[in-house]
């Protein structure tokens, strides 16, 4: 079905599958068909993303996609619930997609075998009527919240960690709440759980998953109160629930590009690798700076939009996706013969990067914790 064609009818198996919907005042046969021309792109096929994917197709959600590279492990099953023993080995993706064409043939399944990112993120999301985050990762979590504010899409919100779970929408109205309202900083790598993967239990996955597909619904029909504004939180284990509410912050809403907040997104990944890199904190290089500012090669690794908006004097602008430049390699691995160099970026996370790359090439470097930012304040004072 294009995506520019809204159809005005039932097929006979639709008619005869959605029967018990037909008998509710708020879906009927018009709530019905609004269900069927309407899209949902499901960013994750884990273990909220198997609910998720199941109710969508029960629900007669007309196009769905589905963003996952990753493939079915045995300790998934627990609690992703799409995929099954036999599919173990595969991409989620299409044990996924295989599950919903058998559940209900009349959906179309949109997949997609990546990971989503700065660059395709805007692409992706575009194409789609309401957006739900079933992702793991605060990093990939800004990213699509982001990506819908640009967009002007709702996102359905949905978290788990053990025994307990949060659910919210986001951006569905002109003054509603996003993430950035709730968490308008990342939280460092000590504030959320490591790289590794922490305990759930499989039915926290489930409940939450199925919260967020009813919020879903109640947005394609404009039916009920939804979680706009509002963070439903479960604690299973005591069987406890409470709703807070949340404001937003127009400030929080006034995101342009992708890039200016690239530190937020990669926050969460290669963790471990992160350490093995030398680091140096703003006012020690404050020192180093104003004592033998000519010993030094600062290169900023963030994009030339940024660096034309504010740099530190004397450093090179050569960003993170140029680093692998030949010509660029050559120039800094001449002058790391003479000079001691530095990378730095908007917070200190894409510097990181950089800084590893570099290794690569025996080019030793250390990265600028804090990033431009706490430079330029301690250059300041």
């Amino acid at each position: 079905m294009p995506k520019d064609i809204k159809l005005n009818f039932l097929n006979s198996d639709e008619e005869e599958r959605y029967q018990k919907h037909f008998t509710l005042k708020e879906i009927g046969y018009e709530g019905q068909l609004n269900l069927k021309n309407s899209s949902v792109l499901c960013i994750g096929a884990g273990g909220l993303g198997s609910s998720v994917l199941l109710y969508l197709a029960a629900a007669g959600i007309g196009r769905i996609g589905i963003v996952d590279n990753d493939k079915v492990e045995k300790s998934n099953l627990q609690r992703q619930i799409i995929h099954e023993t036999n599919t173990i080995g595969n991409l989620k993706i299409d044990s996924a997609r295989e599950r919903i064409k058998k559940f209900n043939p009349n959906c179309e399944v949109l997949t997609f075998s990546e990971r989503i990112n700065p660059k395709n993120a805007l692409e992706l999301i575009k194409k789609f009527d309401v957006i739900c985050d079933c992702s793991d990762n605060f990093g990939t979590r800004y990213l699509i919240n982001d990506s819908c504010l640009i967009l002007n899409k709702p996102l359905v919100f949905g978290s788990v960690q053990g025994f307990e779970g949060q659910v919210s929408v986001f951006n569905l109205c002109k003054n509603s709440p996003n993430l950035r309202d709730l968490f308008p900083e990342s939280p460092s790598n000590n504030a959320v759980p490591s790289c590794a993967e922490y305990g759930v239990v499989g039915v926290s996955t489930g409940l939450i998953g199925i919260l967020q597909v009813n919020e879903i619904i109640k947005i394609i029909l404009k039916k009920g109160e939804i979680l706009d504004g509002k963070i439903l939180i479960f604690d299973l284990l005591n069987m406890n629930m409470k709703k807070l509410h949340l404001k937003g912050d127009q400030l929080n809403k006034r995101i342009k590009n992708l890039i200016r907040f690239e530190e937020f997104y990669d926050s969460n990944e290669n963790c471990e690798d992160n350490n093995e890199i030398k680091r140096i904190n703003a006012n020690d290089f404050n020192s180093l700076y104003k004592s033998k500012p000519n010993k030094i090669l600062l290169i900023d690794v963030r994009e030339n939009e940024e660096f034309s908006n504010s740099a530190i004097e004397g450093s090179i602008s050569i960003p993170l996706s140029h680093l692998n430049n030949e010509s660029d390699l050559k120039y800094i691995q001449k002058e790391s013969l003479i000079k001691e160099v530095f990378t730095i970026c908007q917070s200190g996370k894409r510097s990181v990067k950089a800084s590893k790359i570099l290794s690569k090439f025996k080019i030793q470097s250390r990265s600028i914790e804090g990033g431009i930012e706490m430079v330029k304040e301690i250059l300041s004072d």
